[in-house]
């Protein structure tokens, strides 16, 4: 037996967890992130003040952005190894609420250690405690019920290593991870007990493949001959279960093409002669025509968003779907036949079971030409100049400075749609896009958590002023922990992409720009607001190129210097990225004054059309 408070315990079991798959073994928790206050200060301040375990705690500025953190860096390091993240009580815990719903919606692990009230009961109301007259028992910790993947209370040092084995078990189970919430009373963090030492033994958690049923499989195999038209969406499973040589392998002998959704980018490199690149809503007009003509469409770890599905308008009426995921959930989506299986796996067995049997050479060779046709679409935007700069250019500027070695991430605005269709992957990994949540902040804390799972792959992150603005924080930590990130600041003095759609459905660009308040709108001069000097304050090296020679040659020195840089650069709101050709359901008011209204309801009512159930059985 040892005698250890219950944050000592939990300091201990992290750092003797472990996962395995194929073989190879991981650190499950790569480390602690945390912000301290008086509701985990006492318990597991002190526990990882005072402990020899291999569990480097780091600090963060915002809890929000620290589970972000978390998140990127499971994602980058395949969902095999994460961090945990621990607050105080109050504020300091709900600020997690917002990192927990983006964890979870992406199905990646993460840990929360929330701080909590007093067990006992004996100080009540504490500072920061929501007092609800129906139970005594609740408190803000139960926000994170609806948005974690198992939760839990430790009002008992007894309770703890079940809740341990519990939490460690959906962490590190494809189908059920996400966000894992532990709420810790701060009078239980600091109470001793007497633990078996069988508690911190070291612990290997096998991560599995599951293989396809036989029966799922031949069925599976009979509708897959029977195409004429097939076409692939590979999703963030293929990235995930390390399947992209699988689904190579497969794609190639039997030729179907590929098209990518954001998560699933990089699931082949760009320049494959079936690559078709991105699909839906942000998608290339090549990948978007290949899965309107598709008779069968194979989704292979997707969960068919909107954006992939274009609403529900993409795929033919009577398209058939064959979906391989590692979570049946998924699988069932849009009435297909489903092969509930690791992503590498599901596609080995069922290019084993298909072998002889390929897609008419007439439709490898329709792929060919309209990836030709979309590839010089790209190269036009790439090529865009101006001033401002156009942010295509800004983009393929990026993406030639990350090469093949590079990690582009984003989260939200105008930019990830933009990269979805215009970034030039060389590789799984190159490609690092938060679009399940799409959550403003995240992408400078999003890109400390990917250097801090691949150090030796050069980061940048883009991000636009709307996201800097929210969250920016992070960049002290970059600084203070010698983690070098290059940040592309795009500036467009507001909200492109929302300005974009809020002009589509008749709302005039209301509240889109930042701008001085002039005759009752925003409608003034430009804020004098100059974010490259917050940025430098923060403690960041800040270069401020103009013309896109002078971008090109700002990335390379960011990408030659050792500390973090930020890349100012100022861009045009109203410039668009070649057209996807697809629809995205944004609701337009039914009754208006406006021509604009009434012309943005015409067309909403015409996208209406065009969607479909997909109640087809897969026979």
């Amino acid at each position: 037996m040892t005698r250890l408070t219950v944050a000592q315990a939990v300091v201990r079991f992290l750092a003797a967890q472990w996962s395995e798959r194929d073989g190879a073994e991981h650190r499950l928790f790569g480390g602690v992130l945390g912000i301290f206050g008086h509701g985990n200060v006492a318990g597991l301040g002190q526990a990882l003040a005072t402990t020899d375990e291999d569990l480097p705690y780091r600090l963060a500025r915002n809890e929000q952005a620290m589970v972000h953190t978390a998140a990127a860096y499971a994602r980058a390091a395949g969902r095999l190894s994460t961090l945990a993240c621990t607050t105080s009580i109050g504020p300091g815990a709900t600020n997690m609420v917002t990192g927990a719903a983006l964890a979870t919606i992406n199905r990646l692990p993460v840990l929360l250690l929330p701080g909590d009230i007093f067990s006992t009961r004996a100080a009540n109301p504490v500072l920061q405690e929501l007092e609800d007259s129906r139970s005594y028992d609740v408190s803000v910790n139960d926000c994170f019920k609806p948005v974690s993947r198992y939760w839990d209370r430790i009002n008992r040092p007894e309770q703890l290593p079940s809740a341990l084995l519990a939490a460690t078990r959906v962490l590190t189970d494809p189908a059920e991870t996400g966000a894992v919430t532990l709420a810790l009373p701060q009078d239980v963090q600091a109470e001793a007990y007497d633990w078996p030492d069988e508690l911190f033994a070291r612990r290997v958690w096998h991560v599995a493949r599951p293989r396809p049923e036989s029966a799922a499989l031949a069925r599976a195999a009979d509708l897959l001959r029977s195409a004429r038209r097939p076409v692939v969406v590979a999703g963030g499973g293929v990235i995930y279960s390390e399947a992209t040589a699988a689904l190579r392998a497969f794609a190639e002998a039997h030729g179907v093409p590929v098209a990518e959704t954001q998560a699933g980018k990089g699931a082949l490199p760009h320049g494959h002669p079936l690559a078709l690149g991105a699909v839906g809503a942000t998608g290339t007009t090549a990948a978007n025509a290949m899965a309107r003509e598709a008779d069968v469409v194979i989704g292979v770890g997707t969960r068919y968003s909107d954006f992939t599905t274009a609403s529900m308008s993409l795929f033919a009426e009577d398209a058939r779907f064959l979906n391989i995921n590692v979570t049946a959930f998924d699988a069932a989506k849009l009435s297909g036949l489903q092969l509930v299986a690791d992503a590498r796996e599901g596609l080995a067995e069922l290019d084993a079971a298909c072998a002889g049997w390929a897609a008419p050479g007439g439709h490898r060779a329709r792929a060919a030409e309209l990836i030709g046709v979309w590839d010089s679409t790209v190269d036009a935007a790439y090529a865009l100049e101006g001033s401002p700069l156009p942010q295509s250019a800004v983009i393929g500027a990026v993406n030639a400075a990350a090469g093949d070695d590079g990690v582009v991430v984003c989260a939200a605005g105008s930019m990830p749609g933009d990269l979805h269709k215009l970034w030039r992957p060389s590789g799984p990994g190159s490609y690092h896009v938060e679009y399940g949540y799409s959550c403003m902040g995240y992408e400078i804390a999003g890109g400390l958590g990917v250097k801090l799972a691949a150090p030796h792959r050069e980061v940048f992150v883009l991000v636009g002023d709307g996201s800097y603005l929210m969250m920016a924080q992070e960049l002290v930590t970059a600084v203070a922990e010698g983690i070098k990130l290059v940040v592309v600041l795009v500036d467009n003095s507001g909200f492109a992409s929302i300005g974009r759609l809020s002009e589509s459905v008749g709302a005039e660009r209301l509240g889109t720009s930042y701008r001085y308040r002039g005759d009752g709108r925003y409608d003034g001069g430009h804020l004098p607001v100059d974010l490259a000097a917050n940025a430098a304050s923060l403690g960041a090296t800040v270069l401020r190129p103009e013309t896109v020679a002078d971008l090109r040659k700002a990335l390379d020195d960011a990408r030659a210097a050792q500390e973090t840089t930020v890349v100012y650069v100022r861009t045009d709101p109203l410039l668009d990225a070649p057209s996807s050709q697809a629809w995205w359901d944004v609701p337009v008011a039914q009754a208006g004054d406006s021509d604009a209204t009434r012309a943005a309801r015409e067309g909403y009512e015409t996208g209406k059309r065009s969607q479909r159930a997909h109640l087809t059985p897969p026979s």
